[in-house]
């Protein structure tokens, strides 16, 4: 009999923050073996998807229903070491503000996350508005604020 595998883990808060766990494979890397500059922008957003879901965010039911979607209004990553093949990467990710139509979330690649001296490889913010089908800024759902307040303040929140 073959035994499955555990279940997916999309990540886990610790306090405030968000930890997601990322492997650098050879899709992800250019021909130096170093991981090719956007692929960090998927890290994160990747991060950024499962602290939702694990946060009880719905984002396909809220576009599903009509209401509006997430999308990227600003960005600033900085590079600040290389990932390459192989590495075991940590994703931290906190929630830095909430607006009525907006959220901003900080982001951090460490590597060696798991040794007392771990290097910053990125530092990235993301702000995201949340937008109506129609392309125009929408206030979120009220619960998804009441959501980000908590990540922020290191509270415990219903999944």
């Amino acid at each position: 009999m073959t035994q499955m595998p555990p279940p997916f883990v999309p990540g886990a808060f610790v306090g405030t923050a968000h930890h997601y766990r990322a492997r650098v494979y050879f899709e992800d890397t250019d021909l130096s073996g170093i991981v090719y500059h956007a692929n960090y922008l998927r890290f994160m957003e990747r991060a950024r998807s499962d602290m939702l879901r694990l946060a009880g965010i719905d984002q396909r039911a809220a576009m599903e229903a009509g209401e509006g979607a997430w999308a990227v209004t600003d960005l600033s990553i900085k590079y600040r070491r290389p990932a390459r093949l192989d590495d075991d990467l940590l994703v931290v990710s906190t929630v830095e503000a909430v607006r009525g139509a907006s959220v901003i979330i900080a982001q951090r690649i460490l590597r060696g996350h798991d040794t007392l001296s771990p290097e910053t490889l990125t530092d990235g913010q993301v702000t995201a508005a949340f937008l109506s089908p129609g392309g125009r800024p929408r206030r979120q759902p009220d619960d998804w604020v009441g959501r980000f307040t908590a990540i922020m303040n290191g509270e415990n929140f219903p999944c």
